[in-house]
């Protein structure tokens, strides 16, 4: 693939970068990258409902998506310097749980009435999504999952207990994997509902993970009543479109464009810490390790690119998803660990109090957002299907065994 860009490509690029100027300026990008955006929200900032809302008056809120549904006609080259020049400004994203995971469901299975009620919505970041998938019997392996739901008429009562449900407590609706009937396989028996949060029969307890953070919880359903147009596709048949699901959060996960904004950083940052007359940057094995990482890291590139152009022409992630979850879940989490060593003790871990009311930090200004950062990615390995399952995907896939 040749990755040097066109003079059109220069010419999209340029137009990227008009618009992030005038709608992310540079005073808030500076203030978005030194705070710790951890803690699950409801609303948003008037300056990222502006970003917002201008990207869905420009038709760029969902590039990925068809264009009959607010989709743009964007090559995978273009979809890749849009993904680096928004990271590169600390953009706001969508939801990845409405944008990138549900809506492919939607606008492939649904029927008319649900992409009509929900996709806009889900564009326009007007409704929360929470994903309602792992239990505490069954995370990586979902099939084992044994929250019910059985039909009553022209509604389905939902029985069973969710765990680690990013956003619940904020959600508005949740997209649930439940049993509609048991079967010789784990996965079959398994249907996809849309169940609205506010629906009598769902309590929300939160759990608190690493820094005391407030991400996850429990979700427990207790005769959820959930109408029968709520069932996305056909009944039994959710496994299918949970797998379609998570290829999209696998590549997603992998964060590539991300990372490489954290690995800038992190040049910088070793650049800036003094050590023995010099600075961190001179030592040649920290020099080498960060190499091998930014080595790693174009090789993740490329892999990326190519599941892009794979789904431009109509297809749909497939095993290489699992090795970008994998290999971009790990270069992230030694990403973060170099960062906080070259913080040197001003790297130390902060109280849990003082990660929750978000005190100023001593020293440089990167090491809050970046050490609760670090404990939030520790997660980063094991949610979307734990990398050693993604390892079992890709030896069944690819290498056949």
């Amino acid at each position: 693939m040749d990755l040097a860009l066109t003079d059109a490509d220069l010419a999209f690029q340029a137009e990227v970068r008009e618009f992030i100027n005038t709608y992310w300026p540079e005073d808030v990008r500076r203030a978005r990258a030194t705070s710790s955006r951890f803690e699950e929200s409801r609303g948003h900032s008037p300056e990222v409902r502006r970003w917002i809302d201008a990207l869905n008056e420009r038709g760029w809120a969902v590039p990925n998506w068809p264009q009959e549904w607010g989709g743009t006609d964007w090559n995978p080259t273009q979809k890749y310097i849009w993904d680096k020049e928004t990271a590169k400004a600390e953009c706001p994203q969508l939801s990845a749980f409405g944008a990138r995971m549900l809506a492919p469901v939607l606008y492939t299975w649904g029927t008319d009435a649900q992409k009509n009620e929900f996709l806009p919505k889900i564009r326009e970041e007007r409704m929360i999504w929470c994903q309602g998938y792992s239990e505490p019997g069954a995370g990586s392996d979902l099939a084992g999952l044994a929250t019910r739901a059985v039909r009553e008429g022209d509604e389905y009562v939902v029985n069973g207990t969710k765990l680690w449900t990013s956003g619940a407590h904020v959600a508005d609706w949740m997209f649930c994997l439940v049993r509609t009937e048991s079967g010789a396989k784990k996965q079959e028996g398994i249907s996809f509902l849309l169940i609205d949060m506010k629906t009598p029969g769902i309590t929300v307890n939160p759990v608190y993970i690493l820094g005391g953070i407030h991400s996850v919880n429990e979700v427990e359903l207790k005769d959820v009543r959930v109408p029968v147009e709520n069932l996305v596709g056909e009944e039994n048949k959710g496994w299918t479109y949970a797998k379609g699901l998570l290829t999209h959060e696998r590549t997603g996960i992998a964060g590539v464009a991300r990372s490489e904004v954290q690995l800038a950083r992190l040049k910088r940052i070793a650049q800036e810490t003094g050590m023995d007359g010099g600075s961190l940057w001179d030592d040649p094995a920290f020099r080498t390790r960060v190499t091998e990482l930014e080595v790693d890291l174009e090789a993740l590139s490329v892999t990326e690119l190519r599941v892009l152009a794979q789904v431009a022409q109509g297809g749909a992630p497939g095993p290489e998803s699992s090795i970008l979850k994998i290999r971009g879940t790990e270069i992230g989490q030694a990403i973060a660990m170099m960062t906080i060593e070259a913080f040197g003790y001003y790297g130390m871990p902060y109280p849990e109090q003082t990660l929750i009311d978000n005190e100023g930090p001593i020293g440089n200004p990167y090491v809050m957002p970046t050490m609760k950062g670090m404990l939030y990615g520790r997660a980063s390995s094991i949610f979307g299907g734990s990398n050693e399952i993604q390892k079992n995907i890709i030896s069944k896939a690819v290498l056949g065994l």
